[in-house]
């Protein structure tokens, strides 16, 4: 008897349209390969709940993006009702999602990251910053770049703007270079991929508009770079314990070397995102993606 997988997108994140286009892409191709996939949009946690109890799937692949999906809160609900879900768990997510938390833990570990002040964004408005120009503003917990401005000058940064006074920040210093990401499948690193956009940085429109970015894979850069940014990605992966798939990117140049920026422990799936580009050049399908996901989830198991 066929597998039931029930297909969680939408959400209620600045991602959801992204989330409906990978969680569409995911549902075809369990389709495809044979799974009793099941839809679901999610706008409200109440009709989740109906639905799980309604279908009883075996799996939920978790095709989430932004807050609510990959910050640990539908994998603490998934856990609580003992259904397996695709992606990293609770733990994972958590620290992957709060940049600050997860700087911590790799600069720790050894992994080179870039400097950075965590603050309010009240604080950064009455006080400003440690940093000298060129410096990043991005929010502490948040994903697909959103919210991310790079200032340079008094002018950039009366732009930094954020509707909640309380926001929390984090500040890192500016490196310029190459912008570089890394997958990682199964503890093993896929490949480096340089990412070259039309505009000053990739940014949410950069990542999700056809023809706004190049991907250069292999990454154009030193073979030591190279080594590093893979072993970099796969001790971050580790070091969060993340299931099946992470992407950690990184930005290099030849005075500061490859330095890490973020890992996103629950990455896109949609046709331009960089975690199916480099599993196929590897040999893995985005369907063979999509079924290891599936095949490898789990939850956290109750006593």
């Amino acid at each position: 008897m066929a597998k039931k997988v029930l297909v969680l997108a939408g959400g209620f994140s600045a991602e959801r349209e992204v989330s409906l286009v990978s969680g569409k892409g995911v549902f075809e191709a369990l389709k495809n390969r044979g799974y009793d996939a099941v839809w679901h949009n999610l706008v409200s946690g109440r009709a989740l709940f109906k639905v799980l109890e309604e279908e009883k799937p075996d799996v939920v692949f978790n095709a989430l993006h932004g807050n609510w999906g990959e910050d640990g809160e539908i994998q603490g609900f998934l856990d609580v009702l003992q259904i397996p879900y695709t992606h990293c768990g609770l733990e994972a997510a958590v620290i992957g999602m709060d940049k600050r938390l997860c700087k911590e833990l790799c600069t720790k570990a050894g992994i080179k990251t870039a400097p950075y002040q965590a603050l309010s964004y009240a604080e950064f408005k009455q006080n400003g910053t440690i940093f000298p120009y060129p410096y990043v503003v991005k929010p502490q917990s948040d994903g697909s770049s959103i919210g991310v401005f790079i200032v340079r000058n008094d002018e950039d940064k009366r732009h930094v703007f954020y509707e909640d006074e309380n926001r929390a920040l984090l500040v890192e210093k500016y490196i310029a270079g190459k912008e570089i990401t890394v997958a990682v499948l199964d503890g093993k690193a896929c490949g480096v991929t340089e990412l070259r956009p039309q505009e000053e940085f990739y940014d949410y429109k950069a990542k999700y508009t056809a023809g706004m970015t190049r991907h250069i894979l292999p990454a154009e850069i030193p073979q030591e770079a190279f080594e590093t940014a893979m072993t970099y990605a796969e001790k971050v992966h580790k070091l969060l314990k993340c299931n099946t798939v992470s992407r950690s990117d990184f930005r290099y140049n030849e005075t500061d070397g490859v330095v890490f920026l973020e890992v996103n422990t629950h990455p896109g799936l949609t046709p331009l995102s960089l975690v199916p580009e480099q599993a196929n050049h590897i040999g893995i399908s985005y369907e063979d993606l999509c079924v290891k996901l599936v095949e490898n989830a789990t939850c956290r198991k109750i006593g």
